[in-house]
């Protein structure tokens, strides 16, 4: 049986509405199996207009083509993240099938990723964490200041993106302290792939 979500189990709590998240979705050794493929992927930096981020990433299924602003297809995804796939549809109860896009990701030590909110194609966002902890910052602009939360994310970890969380909050990672791997499963809203 899955662990309960912490939404679950703190009731009240004054994270976004619809964010989800549970710890130990993996066990130590799933944990460490993967983070040693994902140290053999061919990593490429972020590339952002001409801007190379700290953080290195690799597409699966579809890649977001930042300089054309257009969904690229990419390579399949390989059976490691097929599997990883169904534990994380489990978690998040959806069909993991209709999770076409995965995004790994490669923080090395100092990396982090600035405020932002997934693409406009992209409806669910669920992503796994694996090696070093991290602090997942929200904001969303009320009035002249900013409504802010946080939630740190274990190693084996897992969150869920989708309803407010999703569509109305900015999220974002401050620098890591050490390795840290993301894998981030997307699925499409219907009439914007």
């Amino acid at each position: 049986m899955m662990a309960a979500t912490q939404r679950e189990l703190f009731a009240g709590s004054d994270l976004p509405e619809g964010f989800r998240y549970a710890g130990d979705v993996l066990t130590e050794t799933q944990g460490r199996t993967l983070a040693e493929q994902f140290a053999t992927l061919p990593f490429k930096p972020f590339e952002f207009h001409g801007y190379l981020g700290k953080r290195r990433i690799v597409s699966f299924g579809y890649r977001y083509d930042y300089g054309a602003r257009a969904l690229r297809d990419s390579t399949a995804l390989p059976g490691f993240l097929l599997a990883l796939r169904e534990i994380a549809a489990e978690f998040a109860r959806l069909p993991a099938e209709n999770f076409e896009q995965a995004l790994v990701t490669e923080y090395a030590p100092g990396a982090g990723i600035g405020w932002h909110r997934d693409k406009p194609m992209y409806s669910e966002v669920i992503a796994l964490s694996f090696l070093a902890p991290c602090m997942l910052r929200f904001r969303r602009k009320r009035g002249d200041s900013w409504d802010r939360r946080k939630q740190s994310l274990a190693p084996r970890s897992a969150y869920l993106l989708s309803g407010a969380a999703r569509w109305e909050w900015y999220h974002s990672i401050p620098g890591v302290d050490a390795l840290r791997y993301s894998v981030t499963f997307r699925n499409f809203v219907p009439e914007r792939r």
